[in-house]
């Protein structure tokens, strides 16, 4: 049984879907006014992993993720640099799939862009002003947040106890404060407005959300993802317009990522501990897949403290699979098969299932996984494994890696095996002194694409072009 902490009841619950075998799910995807932090980064590989896990226990899953391509920010970083809204977006738009890829998170389905969706957002507001649920203001429009009864039921806010004024046009505001929030925004000068039937103007975040989630997923859909920070107001928000609208709940599970902070502290650009995936793997030579694996290390709903400490040793248990896999791989092993590794094996999945059924327990998972390493290390030394053992351990921690990804793709690892012997002879000439050809060998292992690393631990290499 899959149980998930559902933000809504603040208990975790069975996971059920609302079409067996399927799982609609959207996730809060980037604001495209900066590069995405490691904060970020923290959410989208959580969300990777549920979807993942999702997928390796056989649900097809429609996945769509929002890019919030107007908004405050990213108008105040248009006009500040004098560009169209279109050509400041663009070059973080870009940047954020590649950071998708640089991580391994697989693409969702759909990613809309808010611009793309004004006729959908428009159609919900009409509606919304028709019910008398929404009122105009100076041409602006806002949602009466003492019309809708549930509102405070994500957050757990006591409207009563906090303070209230009667409406705010900014898209994030004080999380003290209970405001009736604009759907619709007049429009100003110096900032992009559409023609509409509910007259000139441009949307607010919320409302975006609500219009791109139903028009892909449908009226009610079964997760919704992201941030702590995005519970109230965003997600609060969402649920009261959504509800109002449609006359029904709209999503069965909401699951929040916590925080990420740096050396204890909120990552902050004036601190100086403010990353982005390119400050790593730039400036600082990070492996992606270390840091994947630090971000997923830490649960979710747990607040996760970025140092580069926690990075060197996610890196050096990364590279502890890899060396693994290594060693099943080229070892000379007896023919036949060992009951004691296949036993191992099946303890491991069900361990690793276990782990991830739980809330996406992922301590348990990756647990699992060190321990198989560990007691197949012992038979591997007691001779207790067999060719087919090896074979079936490989192919076995390549199933989980379906939801890790922390591993290299079978075509990189043929390649590292095509060029490994180059490698070797550089090895073999340094010890040997010949300084020339062990630069010669460098060489054309970087024009292959291969950068090597002289370490304390001995030479290490990474790709740095993929071939074909």
């Amino acid at each position: 049984m899959i149980q998930f902490f559902n933000t809504l009841s603040g208990e975790k619950e069975p996971f059920a879907p609302l079409v067996p075998g399927e799982v609609k799910l959207y996730t809060c995807g980037p604001t495209v006014y900066d590069f995405s932090h490691i904060g970020n980064l923290r959410a989208y590989v959580f969300e990777d992993l549920l979807k993942r896990f999702l997928q390796f226990r056989g649900f097809r899953v429609a996945h769509v993720m929002n890019i919030t391509d107007v908004d405050d920010k990213t108008i105040r970083g248009a006009n500040a640099q004098s560009v169209s809204l279109n050509e400041y977006t663009k070059p973080y738009i870009e940047a954020f799939f590649k950071d998708l890829n640089v991580l391994n998170i697989s693409p969702a389905d759909h990613y809309p862009r808010a611009t793309e969706h004004i006729a959908e957002m428009v159609r919900i507001i009409k509606a919304l002003l028709e019910k008398g649920i929404a009122y105009r203001t100076d041409a602006s429009i806002y949602f009466s947040i003492a019309k809708f009864p549930g509102y405070g039921k994500l957050s757990k806010i006591n409207l009563d106890q906090l303070r209230s004024t009667k409406r705010v046009e900014s898209d994030e505001y004080e999380k003290e404060s209970a405001q009736d929030f604009a759907l619709w925004k007049a429009p100003k000068e110096g900032e992009p407005y559409w023609d509409t039937e509910i007259g000139p103007g441009r949307p607010g975040w919320h409302i975006e959300c609500s219009a791109m989630s139903s028009k892909f997923l449908g009226p009610t859909f079964d997760i919704h993802c992201g941030g702590v920070d995005n519970i109230f107001p965003h997600h609060e928000n969402e649920i009261a317009q959504s509800e109002t609208y449609f006359g029904k709940p709209v999503v069965n599970y909401w699951l929040h990522c916590h925080h990420l902070i740096v050396n204890g502290e909120k990552m902050s650009k004036s601190k100086g501990n403010y990353f982005t995936l390119r400050d790593l793997v730039q400036k600082r030579q990070v492996k992606p897949m270390a840091l994947r694996f630090l971000l997923l290390s830490t649960h979710y709903r747990k607040v996760l403290n970025f140092t580069f400490e926690a990075l060197e040793q996610a890196e050096a248990a990364w590279q502890r699979i890899k060396d693994f896999l290594y060693e099943l791989e080229h070892h000379a092993f007896p023919s036949g098969k060992n009951s004691d590794s296949q036993k191992l094996l099946e303890e491991t999945n069900d361990r690793f299932v276990e782990g991830l059924s739980d809330d996406l327990n992922i301590s348990v998972a990756l647990t699992a996984l060190f321990e198989l390493i560990k007691k197949t290390n012992v038979l591997i030394k007691d001779g207790k494994i067999c060719a087919d053992d090896a074979k079936d351990t490989v192919s076995f921690v390549y199933s989980l890696d379906r939801v890790f990804a922390l591993l290299p793709s079978k075509k990189d690892m043929d390649l590292a095996d095509e060029l490994r012997p180059k490698i070797q002879e550089r090895e073999q000439a340094r010890k040997e002194r010949n300084f020339k050809r062990a630069d010669e060998i460098r060489k054309e292992l970087l024009e292959a694409g291969i950068i090597l690393e002289d370490t304390k631990d001995g030479v290490r290499w990474k790709i740095l072009e993929k071939r074909g």
